[in-house]
């Protein structure tokens, strides 16, 4: 069963907030990565089938996948790591979650299924959203 990795996406207000972001990144650098601070330690269970799951404004949204890890120190001696994206940004169903710090590991069990699959499916993705936080979804 894959692992993947879960984290809040500060900053952005919405789907269509982070791929603007991905767009403008990839148009600069040719690729999508986001840095962090701590490497993952079980990057055998993450690469492959493992995405990163993005809490927009406290509810799980989107999914991209993660297509490996790039680990460096930076100018002021900090380690670092570079989480190499696939710059396809998938919607999920959505699924409210608390405030965490940084990154989590995150089942397979735990992710929210693709919006092309499920009762949402066609819906859009604010519906699903208001549904969700009313708890009927």
């Amino acid at each position: 069963m894959a692992l993947h990795l879960i984290k809040l996406c500060v900053g952005a207000e919405s789907v269509e907030d982070l791929q603007e972001w991905v767009d403008r990144r990839m148009k600069t650098y040719g690729e999508q990565v986001h840095t962090t601070r701590m490497q993952p330690k079980r990057a055998d269970e993450l690469i492959g089938e493992g995405s990163l799951y993005w809490v927009i404004k406290g509810t799980i949204l989107c999914r991209q996948k993660l297509l490996g890890l790039r680990p460096f120190t930076d100018s002021e001696g900090i380690s670092r790591c570079d989480l190499l994206l696939e710059p396809v940004i998938v919607r999920v169903q959505p699924r409210r979650r608390g405030p965490f710090q940084g990154w989590r590991y995150f089942p397979a069990s735990d992710a929210p299924p693709d919006m092309s699959s499920g009762a949402t499916k066609g819906m859009p993705q604010e519906l699903a959203k208001q549904l969700t936080e009313l708890g009927l979804l």
